[in-house]
């Protein structure tokens, strides 16, 4: 049984493969977004920032602009790119 779990002929283990590395590219995308707009556009003069509903330019786009991006690009990621997979024997035929 316990080879049958493990069995790397399984499918269902190169479907969970690719869908964590599209999992790992999503966060490394959030974070350069992040990342990219908080130091940026943040790096700067405090007097001299732009504001956005209230907020500093760099932090709207950082946080507000970023998580919404993020969120997008996970929707249509799961979407189009992850498959369903039956936990029910090897390859969703048992």
């Amino acid at each position: 049984m316990v080879k049958q779990l493990f069995n790397a002929k399984d499918k269902r283990f190169k479907v969970a493969h690719k869908e964590v590395r599209i999992g790992a590219v999503l966060v490394i995308i959030n974070f350069l977004l992040w990342f990219g707009f908080a130091y940026g556009m943040g790096s700067g003069d405090p007097r001299e920032y732009n504001y956005i509903l209230g907020l500093p330019e760099w932090f709207f786009y950082s946080c507000i602009f970023g998580t919404l991006m993020s969120t997008l690009l996970v929707i249509l990621s799961v979407k189009f790119l992850f498959r369903e997979v039956s936990f029910d024997g090897q390859d969703g035929s048992e």
